[in-house]
Formats: structure tokens, C-alpha cells, sequence
């Protein structure tokens, strides 16, 4: 088959035969091409001709999925926020209970080591200053806030193990302190000293073993220490006799009363009225024979009444 165009002009006609494979092969490429001329030529007529209304309406539902999306991601993040605020919450309140206990045991430390209470008033602030500087930046904090606090609390746990050990050790001093003997046991003015002197009955020479304290009948004798009553009784040439058990080594003897107070077995503190003056036993007058034994010897006691304040 084949097919012959003529033009109008005096030009010699063409002439083309389908059973050529090229020419078919052309003129296939050639119908298809202009299908697809004619497809892109109807889309843009209809995206020229579509309604800008719907190109909006499909923006604003592309941006309600966006945020949507980004709801969902702050909700994640406030949980996580209140999650770590809960935490910090917890550890402030730990370190704000270390702080009160701190704060006990400082004033307790401050009573038992007698400091001055103005100079260490732990309800308020410790007073700081400085120099401004001018080069100040704006506070940062940490760069793990969390390490930081956990730093701060073991700091607190090393003080207070340290406000312990002083505890400990001021509190051993001061029992140490309430067991040995200390002060006048009657208020009064020594007669008669420790050591060698004449018996006021016989006038020969004899061994004093305490002190002698002038008190009328009826005074108060108090412990000078700390301790228990081993003894309440008569003893021969004593008279009657308190002797009180410190401890340590310690051993008190408190002679020549007109009435005893305490009884065997009871435990006294520092200051306890135990007895009477009086002059009962071997005795001249009104008074308080007053001995200090150390580990099983009478040492002279004006050692320890000098260390009375």
C-alpha cells in the first residue's frame, strides 16, 4: 500500500509506502507524541482552570496534620518536663531535710561545746558579700543540674558524718567531763587542808585524807560528779558517809553529815543534793570531810575543787 500526496504547487508529488518498517515505526512515534501533547495540554488547562479554593483547602489540611503531629511531640516533652521537675522536687526535699537535720545537730554541737549563740545562729543566713563586678554575666547553671545536685547532697552526707564524729567526740568529753570530780561539794571555806597535820583530838601528828569545809548544820551537800551511790551508811570515826562510784577510777567520799539523802544503788548527777552538813562521827564542829580516791588511792582534792568555775 502506499500513500501518494500531490501539492498544489507544480512540485513533484511524494510518494510513501507502508510496507516500509522505518516509515511505520515514524508514524506510530508520531501519533503517540501528539497523544501526549494533547494529554499535558488538558492537565494544565485543568489545573488552570481548577478552583484556588481547593488548592487552599488541601494546604490547610496538610497544615492541621502538621500540627497535629507537633501536639503530640509537646506533650511528650511537657511529661518528660514534669518528670524531671518531679524529680528535682524529690531531691530538694532530701537536701531540705539533711539541711534541717544539719541545722539541729549544729545548734546541738553549739549547747554542748558552750559556743556564743549570736555567732552561731543557724536560723538565719550565713552573711556573704563582695566586690560587684562589672564583667558579671547572667547566671548559668550547671551543665548537668542533676550531677550538681547529687554532688551537693553527698557534700551534705560528708558534713553531716563529720557534725556526727564532732558530736561524738564532744558529748565523750563532756560525759568524761561529768564523771570526774569537779567543784566545792558544800558552799563553805576550807578548815583544814590535805596532807600531814595534828589530830585536833589527840594534838600528835596524823595524815589528813581529804578536805575539811566549814557549812552549818543542815547545808546542802551536793555530788561533784556524776556517778553511782555505792555506800550510804555509819562509818566508824566518818561518821555518816556518802561514797559515790564515778567511774574511771573515781571514787567520792562525802563524811560527817547530819542526814543522808541518797541510797545505795542510786545513780546521781552533777549538782544532786546526797546529804546534810552536820558533825557526826569523829568531829569538832559542822563540816564536810570531803575525799577524792584514784584507782584505789586518796589523792589530794584541792586539785580538783580549784578546777571549779
Amino acid at each position: 500500500m502506499q500513500i501518494i500526496l500531490v501539492s498544489r504547487t507544480k512540485r513533484v508529488p511524494k510518494t510513501f509506502d507502508l510496507a516500509d518498517r522505518r516509515l511505520r515505526y515514524r508514524l506510530v512515534a508520531t501519533a503517540v507524541a501528539a497523544v501526549l501533547a494533547c494529554a499535558a495540554l488538558g492537565a494544565t488547562v485543568a489545573l488552570a482552570v481548577a478552583s484556588p479554593r481547593d488548592r487552599a483547602l488541601a494546604e490547610i489540611s496538610q497544615l492541621h496534620q502538621q500540627v497535629s503531629k507537633q501536639n503530640v511531640q509537646l506533650g511528650d516533652v511537657r511529661k518528660d518536663a514534669q518528670r524531671d521537675i518531679d524529680a528535682l522536687a524529690a531531691k530538694l526535699g532530701q537536701l531540705q531535710a539533711q539541711s534541717t537535720r544539719l541545722n539541729a545537730l549544729g545548734e546541738r554541737l553549739a549547747q554542748v561545746g558552750k559556743l556564743d549563740s549570736t555567732e552561731f545562729n543557724f536560723d538565719e543566713q550565713p552573711p556573704v558579700g563582695g566586690v560587684e563586678d562589672v564583667n558579671d554575666s547572667a547566671y548559668a547553671l550547671p551543665q548537668a543540674l542533676d550531677s550538681g545536685i547529687d554532688q551537693l547532697a553527698n557534700r551534705f552526707d560528708s558534713q553531716q558524718a563529720q557534725l556526727y564524729a564532732l558530736q561524738s567526740l564532744l558529748l565523750d568529753a563532756k560525759i568524761e567531763s561529768n564523771l570526774k570530780p569537779t567543784g566545792m561539794p558544800v558552799e563553805g571555806y576550807i578548815s583544814s587542808y590535805f596532807g600531814g597535820r595534828p589530830d585536833p583530838f589527840s594534838g600528835h601528828a596524823a595524815y589528813h585524807t581529804g578536805l575539811d569545809i566549814s557549812a552549818p548544820t543542815g547545808t546542802p551537800v551536793h555530788a561533784v560528779a556524776e556517778g553511782m551511790v555505792t555506800f550510804a551508811g555509819l562509818r566508824s570515826g566518818y561518821g555518816d558517809v556518802i561514797e559515790i562510784d564515778h567511774g574511771n577510777g573515781y571514787m567520792t567520799r562525802y563524811a560527817h553529815n547530819s542526814s543522808l539523802i541518797v541510797r545505795p544503788g542510786q545513780r546521781v548527777h552533777v549538782g544532786d543534793v546526797i546529804a546534810k552538813a552536820g558533825s557526826t562521827g569523829r568531829s569538832t564542829g559542822s563540816h564536810v570531810h570531803f575525799e577524792v580516791w584514784y584507782k584505789g588511792n586518796v589523792v589530794n582534792p584541792l586539785a580538783y575543787v580549784r578546777n571549779h568555775r
